[in-house]
């Protein structure tokens, strides 16, 4: 295959979300909730304290801008008190009293904020990596780009264009709807245009505002965990075909595996106050499938010297630690320990989604590797479907 990667640039949300106010928001919205006195210890063993959002809190839990009561509502409610015997001033206070209630914010109010910071990070990042890899906006002959939270047409792809600005000829390639396997797919995907034409220079970009999916209203015990789980991230990477004197790593090898049936065990649904994450409890268990075909792969892959095989580094995003820790569980005896200290590292601030392959990356890279490590990245996403990818650093 040979495809070579700088190191990837990683742009944090800036505003620091702590899980002390988001427990302190959940309690005063709903202390009634059957979970209530249980938030604490769930907290705890998801292992973050903070995250990093695009956007302060404020702005996720702020209300609307319209009225509880709208404006079919509100005759509906005068007819009803005048039938029950109400006089009309009594009618109009009661009105009055629940126009005052704000409504939650819209999808617009939800979305606007974020497209435009998504596309703001977004431009950091890619400014940030096409200087890590010594090139200008003027090399890139293909640009890649993911926002799954963020739903705009024209997307990230045209906004970047204009922005850096790329040249017109530009091939460009939107992947929205990726989501936690933006960073490995891109990357597959990217080592089979620079295969194609080994002059190519690819820049993947992935900018995500999970913090959308903050709902204050809903009182289920998963959207409380959706709540403590998340962080915003925008990343980017400068793939080429050729080696370069800022080239850190070679991909060797890639593998997708998708499983039928499974598209209701994580999905996002827009609704009126905006997009909501939805989890099924089976999910686990689901990508834990994915983790068996992938040691499968690479079995076949190294059956010739498969006693002294193992990777050095294993760079994964299967959605959580409890898949981390299966992956620990079921991955070869021989295998070296700490394979996932750098995914696990990257958890303790939150789950990036497909920012979290290349943030994990980027941390493996700034603690120093040595060349010849061979490593492994793996990713998996709703649908369910995941890629993996083999290579070596340089």
């Amino acid at each position: 295959m040979g495809a070579y990667l700088s190191p990837p640039v990683v742009i944090h949300g800036e505003n620091a979300v702590t899980t002390g106010q988001i427990l302190a928001e959940v309690r005063g919205r709903h202390p009634r909730a059957p979970w209530v006195s249980r938030i604490d210890g769930i907290a705890e063993s998801t292992g973050i304290v903070s995250r990093g959002w695009m956007l302060p809190l404020e702005t996720a839990v702020a209300p609307g801008s319209g009225s509880g009561l709208r404006t079919p509502g509100a005759g509906q409610a005068r007819e009803a008190l005048l039938r029950g015997g109400f006089t009309d001033g009594e009618v109009n206070r009661v009105i009055a009293q629940l126009e005052a209630i704000p409504a939650p914010q819209t999808v617009q109010e939800r979305t606007a904020p974020a497209w435009a910071a998504v596309q703001a990070y977004g431009e950091r990042a890619a400014r940030g990596a096409l200087d890590s890899a010594g090139l200008t906006a003027a090399d890139v002959d293909c640009l890649i780009t993911s926002h799954s939270t963020t739903p705009a047409l024209p997307g990230l792809d045209l906004s970047l264009l204009n922005r850096l600005p790329l040249r017109n000829d530009v091939l460009l390639l939107p992947a929205t709807q990726w989501a936690c396997i933006a960073g490995t797919r891109s990357l597959a995907l990217a080592a089979d245009l620079v295969a194609a034409d080994p002059d190519r220079a690819v820049l993947v970009v992935i900018s995500e505002a999970l913090s959308t999916t903050y709902q204050p209203g809903d009182d289920t015990l998963e959207s409380l965990i959706v709540r403590l789980l998340f962080a915003d991230t925008a990343v980017a990477v400068v793939v080429t075909g050729r080696p370069r004197t800022e080239s850190v790593l070679r991909l060797d090898a890639v593998w997708h595996h998708t499983l039928p049936g499974t598209t209701d065990l994580h999905r996002l649904e827009t609704r009126a106050d905006g997009t909501h994450f939805v989890m099924d409890r089976r999910g686990p268990r689901a990508v834990q499938e994915t983790v068996a075909a992938m040691w499968e792969w690479l079995r076949l892959r190294h059956q010739d010297d498969r006693q002294s095989w193992h990777p050095d580094l294993l760079l994964a995003h299967p959605g959580g630690t409890r898949v981390l820790e299966y992956m620990e569980q079921t991955m070869p005896d021989e295998w070296p320990e700490g394979l996932l200290d750098y995914s696990r590292d990257s958890y303790t601030t939150g789950n990036r989604g497909g920012a979290a392959v290349l943030d994990i990356l980027r941390r493996a890279y700034d603690a120093g590797q040595k060349s010849g490590s061979r490593t492994v990245l793996y990713a998996a996403a709703p649908g369910l479907t995941a890629t993996a990818v083999e290579g070596e650093w340089l």
